[in-house]
Formats: structure tokens, C-alpha cells, sequence
């Protein structure tokens, strides 16, 4: 099978790339090789392109270039449309950006289909948990609810729970499924779920399967390190690695829902390929939720560096507190079943760390500019 991946250079991108090379399908990669995920020189600096140049057909091309879909999409059977600016923060104050490359590139895409003769049967669309803002909690009579954003004077007073608007007491999370309230709190969000749907109204029009998962906190050995808007384990390992105190927002108790990369492509494999995905969107996690201050005490003990972890108070606007995936519908109707427990798995990210180039702690920069825009309080 012919198999086009939008975005295919990135983390899950490649690694879905390998696999389905391996599987015996002759692949394409579109990405344009941004310079915040791959460096100045691809060549030299993203392991990530690395790993799949010379191995796939690589298209270096933008989604917001309608030509380079017509090229891409050519003689291709199914797409894996992966392709979206990342970084929740970020997207509070880069709106266009995010907007024209993840709502106008997915738009360009739909609208060549549509108006051309093609061979594509299956599309299977990356979404997101941030399509759910904060997700699903209950009252404590077990009533379901689901929060807004947390008020920012709840926040500077140390309440990071969201609050039940009838007492004000804090709300127990439980985990979200497919049917829970969809309400984005990002325009990180928005994009996401913009793509999902415009993916799954669409593509039935011009006789096109389609296939939505929305992924929870993915991760994995290969993830970049030179990304300091998105991804809480790359972050901290460059802090790590660079010797710099890791720095916990809040109270240290939100958490996250941890899917590890293999999990991640195995469900992609089963979106392309299950005829009973079609037309469906399902929640993809490991359905466990991990607080980021464990998340940066077991990333110390597997580095062996004693470096300082500091629990600030500090948030970000557009933060959700938790988010976790309920998986009946993955593991019923996709066949979907997570094999790699956090453990394990940061195990096996910590020790293809030291093989990377350590990148340059970006962070703090990242940091000002959302402290510049409003979006950051400490």
C-alpha cells in the first residue's frame, strides 16, 4: 500500500514511517523540517530526519503550499494526516501561525481531494486530548461535570483543583472518554480539534474513510530535545542534561496521561488498517495518570543527576490540571491495548537520551516570551 504521512518527519511521524516500511508499504514524508523541532541543519542536527532519509520518498515541503499536496497525494492509497504546530502555551500568542499551517494546511489537503481525482481510501487524522480541555470530573455525589479554565485568582491563591461552581470544593478527576464535553482551552486546542473535524465531515464526500485519534502525552525514545514549547519530558531531560534545576508548575500534583511511542504507532497501524475504525474517533493513553512531579523525580533517578526540583506555584494560562483517557472504545472496537507501563518506558527514553546532541536549554527563553505575553504567572 502507497501511504502518505503529513508530518512525517517529526517524533511519531518517523517512528510510524519505520514501521510501516518494515510492514513491506512503500511510504511518502511530507514535512517542511521546522527549525524548533530539527535544527538549523536537519541533516546534521534532527535525528529524527535522519532516521527515515533514504528510506522513505521525502517531500521537504509546507501544508499551506496547495501544489505540494497535489504532488504528495498523488498515486497515495491511505494518509496519516499528522501535521499541526505543537505547544499549548505557544499557540496562546502565535495564533496565525497555528492556524494557517494546522486549520488552513488541513484545509488545502480536504480541498484537493475533493476537487481532484485520487485513489485515497483511508485517512487516519492525529487529534487530541486538548480537544477536551480539562475533561471529565465528578461532584461527590458522582455527578459528571466539565470545568472551564481555572480562574487565574484560584490559581495565584494556591486552589489548582478545578472547583465545583456549587460549594466551591475541589472536583475528583476521573478518566475522559470519546462522549465527554468538548470545549478546547488553547488555541492549541481549537486547531486540533478544527482538524479532526473538518477530517471527519469531509473525507465521506469524496469517498474517503476516515479515522480520528486523539492522543494523550506522547513520549518515547528519539523524541526531540529541542522543543521548549511542548512535550514536560523532553523539557526536563535538557534541563537534566544541561545541569539546571527542573522547574514544576503548581503544586506538582497535576497530572498526565503518558502514552509511549510504540503504543502510539500501534494505534495508528490499527486506525489505517481496522475496518471497524471507520467513521469513529477514539481516546488513545495508557489510562494511568502520572503527576509531573513524579515525572521529574524518576527523570533525575534515571539520569543519576542531582539536580534541584523546585515545585513553584507558577502557571500558565490555558493549563489544564488533568487529563486522563478512558479506553473502552479503543480496546473494544479498535483493538487497542497499551503493552509499555510509564516505568519501562522512561526507562528506554532516558537511555537514548545521551546519544542525542544535548540541546541548548531554551526553556527560560520560552518562559519570558509567555511571561512577555500575559501567559505566565510565577
Amino acid at each position: 500500500m502507497n501511504i502518505l504521512i503529513s508530518g512525517g518527519a517529526g517524533f511519531i511521524g518517523s517512528s510510524l514511517a519505520l514501521r510501516l516500511v518494515r510492514d513491506g508499504h512503500a511510504v511518502t514524508v511530507l514535512d517542511n523540517l521546522s527549525q524548533q523541532v530539527h535544527g538549523d541543519d536537519p541533516a546534521r542536527t534532527s535525528a529524527l530526519y535522519r532516521s527515515i532519509a533514504g528510506i522513505v520518498r521525502f517531500i521537504h515541503g509546507s501544508v499551506c503550499d496547495e501544489s505540494v499536496w497535489g504532488e504528495a497525494l498523488s498515486d497515495q492509497d491511505a494518509v496519516v494526516h499528522l501535521v499541526a504546530e505543537t505547544g499549548t502555551g505557544q499557540s496562546m500568542y502565535e495564533i496565525r501561525r497555528y492556524t494557517e499551517v494546522s486549520i488552513g494546511g488541513t484545509a488545502l489537503m480536504l480541498g484537493w481531494l475533493a476537487r481532484n481525482d485520487h485513489r485515497v481510501r483511508r485517512m487516519v487524522v492525529a487529534s487530541s486530548r486538548a480537544a477536551h480541555g480539562e475533561g471529565r470530573y465528578v461532584e461527590v455525589d458522582g455527578t459528571a461535570v466539565y470545568p472551564g479554565p481555572r480562574r487565574a485568582e484560584d490559581l495565584q491563591a494556591g486552589r489548582f483543583e478545578p472547583l465545583s461552581a456549587r460549594d466551591g470544593h475541589a472536583l475528583r478527576s476521573v478518566p475522559t472518554d470519546e462522549d465527554s464535553a468538548i470545549h478546547p482551552c488553547s488555541v492549541y486546542g481549537i486547531t486540533k480539534l478544527n482538524q479532526e473535524q473538518m477530517t471527519m465531515t469531509v473525507c465521506p464526500t469524496s469517498k474517503i474513510e476516515p479515522v480520528a485519534l486523539r492522543f494523550r502525552n506522547v513520549y518515547g525514545p528519539g523524541q526531540s530535545l529541542k522543543n521548549p514549547y511542548t512535550g514536560i519530558l523532553s523539557i526536563f531531560a535538557t534541563r537534566v542534561l544541561n545541569g539546571n534545576a527542573i522547574e514544576v508548575f503548581e503544586g506538582g500534583l497535576e497530572s498526565r496521561d503518558f502514552v509511549f511511542i510504540d503504543d502510539v504507532v500501534e494505534s495508528l497501524c490499527l486506525g489505517l488498517f481496522r475496518p471497524e475504525a471507520v467513521g469513529q474517533v477514539f481516546g488513545i493513553g495508557s489510562s494511568v495518570a502520572t503527576s509531573v512531579l513524579a515525572v521529574a523525580r524518576e527523570l533525575t533517578r534515571c539520569h543519576s543527576r542531582d539536580v534541584p526540583i523546585k515545585v513553584t506555584g507558577a502557571f500558565r494560562v490555558g493549563d489544564i490540571c488533568h487529563n486522563c483517557a478512558h479506553l473502552g472504545k479503543a480496546e473494544g472496537l479498535l483493538g487497542f491495548r497499551p503493552r509499555t507501563d510509564f516505568s519501562s518506558g522512561l526507562q528506554a527514553f532516558s537511555e537514548r537520551v545521551p546519544g542525542q546532541e544535548i540541546a541548548e536549554d531554551t526553556y527560560d527563553r520560552s518562559i519570558r516570551e509567555m511571561r512577555d505575553k500575559g501567559l505566565f504567572n510565577s
